[in-house]
């Protein structure tokens, strides 16, 4: 059997360093551009890997992950062809533990069960449904379960301390938490008093935490990695990226994810 989410941060952090979760979409700008950019981050130190499914109502990205979302949707990506990526880094040789972010709609229209099987068939440790709450997430969690895979949910500045206790009991082995208030994007600094929100949610869910929206640049992940147990860049990877172009993409996306590695190493 796998080790769950908070076995694989909490290895990381007895060796020395917060979890790094990078963020790219599945199919942006290509399907054999996300295999190469998936084994970069793989070899550049990812602990965990989360791939965006691209949606038409992605309500909670940023423009630089819409667009990114956008030119995949042109391209033909869905839901299963995202899970067939997956199982094609599997293929070849990708070892990091990866998260499907997605929304629930697909998953409605496909079927909750046969979510499940495609999950565990292409080999993804965990299913993160950006707009599920925790008091609807029952049969998905069962399902999930099933077949060996995590439900992991989000908690944001404004959830209170009951619904915290919810969502604790109701996710996976980890909690997503949203640093601050909005969409993904890079932002100057990190939210006031986060790091004291942080310990708070972890008691309250007692759940370790994957951290992300907003952050960009190797100061914030030394300034969050005392307090996240995994601290997730997406938005700053996915435009490094765009920026360098196909061929530059591999190279571009590698320098970033060592130098925040390294900024998560210092920071512990």
């Amino acid at each position: 059997m796998n080790a769950s989410l908070a076995d694989v941060l909490a290895a990381r952090r007895l060796r020395g360093r917060a979890g790094f979760v990078p963020f790219i979409v599945a199919g942006d700008p290509s399907p054999a551009a996300t295999l190469t950019l998936a084994r970069a981050l793989a070899d550049a130190g990812a602990d965990i890997l989360e791939v965006g499914v691209p949606f038409s109502d992605p309500v909670a990205d940023g423009p630089v992950i819409q667009a990114a979302g956008q030119r995949a949707l042109e391209k033909g990506m869905t839901l299963a062809r995202a899970c067939g990526l997956v199982q094609k880094m599997r293929g070849e040789g990708v070892k990091t533990p990866v998260i499907l972010f997605t929304y629930l709609n697909p998953i409605l229209r496909m079927g909750r069960s046969a979510f499940a099987r495609l999950c565990a068939d292409c080999g993804a440790a965990a299913a993160l449904v950006v707009d599920l709450p925790a008091e609807e997430s029952g049969p998905l969690s069962r399902a999930l379960l099933e077949r060996g895979v995590e439900l992991v949910l989000l908690a944001s500045p404004t959830t209170v301390d009951e619904r915290l206790s919810e969502i604790g009991r109701a996710s996976g082995s980890v909690v997503y938490y949203v640093s601050r208030e909005g969409v993904t994007g890079a932002r100057a600094g990190l939210a006031p008093g986060l790091s004291q929100r942080l310990q708070h949610v972890r008691a309250r869910t007692g759940k370790p935490l994957l951290v992300g929206f907003g952050v960009a640049e190797p100061g914030q992940a030394k300034a969050l990695a005392p307090y996240a147990d995994g601290v997730v860049v997406g938005s700053a990877l996915v435009a490094a990226a765009a920026q360098a172009g196909a061929a530059g993409a591999p190279a571009a996306v590698s320098a970033l994810a060592r130098r925040l590695v390294k900024s998560l190493e210092v920071a512990c």
